[in-house]
């Protein structure tokens, strides 16, 4: 790990790191969206056999009910016993987040309101190419479950025998998601994002994945909604001389164990900045003044992960603007929002957090707005509505309040 001062040169590269677009990986993303969208299925068997090195037929893209019950046959029988527990953490934790309509009326007669409504299809993205990324699939399908998505469809790269991963398949299952798709990249993106004669047109797509394929849900919004544009995973510490140095290095380097991800400490202590500069592989270390000053530094780089392992740690939380989760004390690693806590791991990178929240059951509901007005509710804005009209230019909405009147 590398020592970093605040403001200096590292230090800027650092908090700017998710505003740097490859014109590359855009470029390339651009053709393979066109591609989809002008020759639908076709392209989309091209670019899997390109990419993913696997040949199949648009029939052969939807996953069979004969390949689900094959996975079941391929997987631990206590796999299903541990999903089960991890199912009822997550419910727990959305369900108290529903959102549910409302009214108001004032004492003439207006009532006003929000009225929720569940997306109808959502598209899923599961990572699929160095490892399987089991977990996301409950982490994404039961937010949405609970919002109340009528249809759930899931994206997933074949294996290089043309398979999806057992697992996968498994948990999909017991969340019912409505349809299993192999395939993996920009093209499932530009896919699910158009719709292809195999694949139906989703109202939102949600789900991490690599630069192609952030890239590609970055192209495509405004044709559909998204979650957000993620990257690489990162995890910033605050700790200072009560924690435990293990426990610090232990976390930051979990987070090593990803492609391209980023660890990064922020203490007040030197002699753990020593100690972890020792232990760990790769990363940063930013050195604080205070616990209010590492509060800080943490708001400025805002992390997708960030543990506070200090004596009070809740006292500092209050201070904490920008970080997609935040996990406090010394027993609350990382790892547990990853698997089985209940908040979704699906979370805002590279100083997006500063704006983006983590996925959560809101994702996944639009808001309609309620209006209804009394004639004497209008009457009574009926001065303040031609006054403005007037000034927009626009006499004819005033004129279809007018109508009301003229009897």
């Amino acid at each position: 790990m590398r020592i970093i001062k605040v403001r200096s040169r590292e230090w800027e590269k650092l908090v700017q790191r998710g505003f740097c677009r490859r014109a590359r990986v855009e470029d390339k993303v651009r053709k393979i969206l066109d591609g989809v969208r002008t020759d639908g299925d076709e392209a989309l068997i091209r670019y899997t056999r390109l990419f993913d090195r696997v040949k199949l037929t648009p029939k052969q893209l939807k996953v069979t009910e004969g390949e689900t019950t094959a996975a079941f046959q391929n997987i631990r029988p206590e796999f299903v016993a541990a999903l089960k527990k991890v199912i009822e953490n997550v419910n727990r934790f959305y369900k108290r987040s529903v959102k549910k309509p409302w009214r108001i009326r004032d004492e003439q007669g207006v009532v006003l309101g929000e009225h929720p409504v569940p997306l109808d299809r959502v598209g899923v993205y599961i990572p699929a190419g160095t490892a399987p990324l089991v977990s996301t699939v409950y982490m994404t399908v039961l937010p949405a479950k609970i919002a109340g998505v009528r249809e759930i469809i899931l994206a997933t790269p074949p294996k290089p025998d043309g398979r999806v991963d057992p697992h996968i398949l498994v948990v999909a299952n017991l969340l019912k998601v409505s349809a299993v798709y192999k395939m993996g990249g920009a093209q499932a993106v530009a896919a699910m994002a158009f719709g292809t004669k195999t694949i139906p047109k989703v109202d939102k797509i949600v789900g991490p994945g690599n630069a192609y394929v952030t890239e590609a849900k970055r192209q495509v919004f405004g044709y559909v909604d998204i979650d957000m544009t993620a990257g690489p995973t990162e995890i910033a510490v605050i700790a200072n001389q009560s924690a435990n140095a293990e426990y610090v290095a232990r976390d930051l380097e979990a987070e090593n164990e990803h492609h391209q991800g980023l660890a990064i400490l922020i203490t007040t202590s030197k002699a753990l900045a020593k100690t972890i500069k020792s232990k760990v592989s790769r990363g940063y270390i930013v050195m604080a003044k205070s616990l209010d000053e590492a509060a800080e530094i943490a708001n400025a780089i805002a992390p997708e992960h960030l543990e506070i392992q200090v004596r009070r740690p809740e006292a500092l939380v209050r201070k904490i603007k920008n970080a997609g989760a935040i996990f406090t004390g010394p027993y609350s690693p990382a790892s547990v929002g990853d698997y089985a806590a209940g908040p979704s791991h699906v979370l805002p990178t590279g100083g997006t957090a500063r704006f983006f929240s983590g996925l959560g059951v809101g994702e996944f509901v639009k808001v309609c707005h309620v209006i209804g007005y009394t004639k004497k509710a209008l009457e009574n804005d009926r001065e303040m509505i031609e006054r403005l009209a007037k000034i927009e230019g626009l006499p004819k909405h005033w004129e279809s309040v007018a109508a009301r009147f003229e009897t």
